[in-house]
């Protein structure tokens, strides 16, 4: 038996975070981390294509939770406790440098997720947190005041237990063992599979701004769109997935996306526009010239699908064609046939029930001594580092609750 007085389950960001914190304010406690693989913070490596999304450059705590399509009303309070702000400074104070880029997103100075590593690392063996890999939990137990964990090498006892494993299955069926009910999971953040004509050789196209809803439904979403070769991603097609996480896993990815590639422009006045094009420019060819900052090979695709032809001047386009190409422009339908998911940046919807956990100290309301930080619990987020900063601010507030009880 392995005595520990806090252990933190979970060699991940929420994990570190909340065992340094936990030793900064009490050092003489006996803190260890298990890690099932042979190595740590191996989703910090991959974040951000390798240079880590530590966070996003939103300071305002009721503004930050709109990002998040599970845990927007639960992470008001935590917001205000330790924001992005604060995690900005925690790093800074511990010499890693960061920086904010144009679109908000905040990465360390060197553009390499090593100096995250690293700082963790190099602050665990400060504190002399014990690391201890390829231990994977087996089994779960309270005896007394104490938490015992059974795992693949050895047993350990703690009286304050962490769970910060993120999306694992396995862990949370232990956790229904000690009363604690999941909220299913299901993928977040994927891309559209769509086979259609008018995107068939557009891959690496992309547009400004597009708005988006499911047909049926009540699901919409705006954003820059990108088409791939197997259909669709960009930030639009991502928010739409994020949001609508439960309700397309629901209809098996199977669904009509309906776009709007004006973005805020509607039928009656993209084809009033049409009309006075007619007018205005009679002579010139339609295909030959894109409106609405539509790239040329966009535009030609969705004229095309207008049954309009190469050479069809203003002049000669009829009533009729320029209604097909409002609609086009405004009401495109297209059949999403399945997801691909985004990078490697996988998220899941789902977890530990919110409602059973305080989210002033991240303690269980089940049970005594027993903490959630990070993807464990059914919060998530698009992308841009807001994942992390759940993780961040979950990690800090578990860590002065365990701290306030020495």
């Amino acid at each position: 038996m392995h005595n520990f007085d806090v252990i933190v389950v979970g060699g991940g960001a929420s994990g570190f975070f909340t065992a340094i914190n936990l030793a900064e304010q009490q050092p003489n406690l006996r803190i260890a981390i298990l890690e099932r693989s042979n190595e740590v913070l191996s989703k910090v490596k991959i974040s951000g294509g390798g240079r880590c999304n530590v966070t996003h450059a939103c300071f305002i705590p009721n503004v930050l939770t709109k990002f998040y399509p599970r845990g927007e009303r639960e992470l008001r309070g935590p917001f205000h406790a330790f924001c992005t702000g604060d995690v900005m400074e925690w790093f800074s104070e511990r010499g890693v440098s960061l920086k904010i880029e144009e679109d908000g997103r905040v990465f360390p100075e060197s553009d390499s997720s090593q100096t995250i590593i690293d700082c963790f690392l190099d602050e665990a063996e400060n504190f002399d947190i014990k690391i201890i890999k390829q231990t994977i939990v087996q089994q779960l137990s309270k005896e007394g005041d104490f938490w015992k964990i059974e795992t693949s090498k050895d047993t350990f006892q703690a009286k304050q237990l962490v769970m910060a494993t993120g999306s694992n299955v396995k862990i949370w069926d232990m956790l229904k063992m000690v009363n604690h009910s999941i909220v299913n999971p299901v993928p977040s953040l994927f891309t559209f599979n769509i086979k259609d004509d008018r995107i068939k050789d557009l891959m690496g196209v992309s547009t400004e701004m597009v708005s988006l809803k499911v047909k049926g439904s009540t699901l919409k979403a705006n954003g820059p769109l990108l088409i791939t070769h197997w259909g669709m991603s960009g930030p639009a097609i991502l928010r739409l997935s994020a949001w609508g996480a439960r309700e397309l896993f629901d209809k098996n990815y199977h669904f009509q996306v309906i776009i709007n590639w004006t973005n805020d422009f509607v039928f009656d006045e993209v084809l009033e526009e049409l009309m006075q094009q007619k007018q205005q420019h009679s002579k010139k060819t339609i295909i030959k010239h894109p409106l609405y900052s539509l790239t040329h090979r966009l535009w030609q695709q969705l004229v095309k699908a207008s049954m309009i032809s190469e050479d069809l001047t203003w002049a000669d386009v009829s009533k009729k064609q320029l209604v097909k190409l409002a609609e086009q422009l405004t009401q495109a339908e297209f059949n999403v046939n399945g997801k691909s998911t985004f990078k490697d940046e996988f998220v899941t919807a789902g977890g530990i029930d919110l409602k059973e956990v305080n989210f002033k100290t991240m303690e269980s309301k089940l049970q005594d001594n027993l903490y959630f930080t990070g993807e464990i619990l059914n919060i998530d987020a698009i992308t841009g580092g807001f994942n992390f900063q759940n993780a961040w601010t979950t990690g800090f507030l578990a860590s002065n609750a365990i701290a306030a009880k020495y």
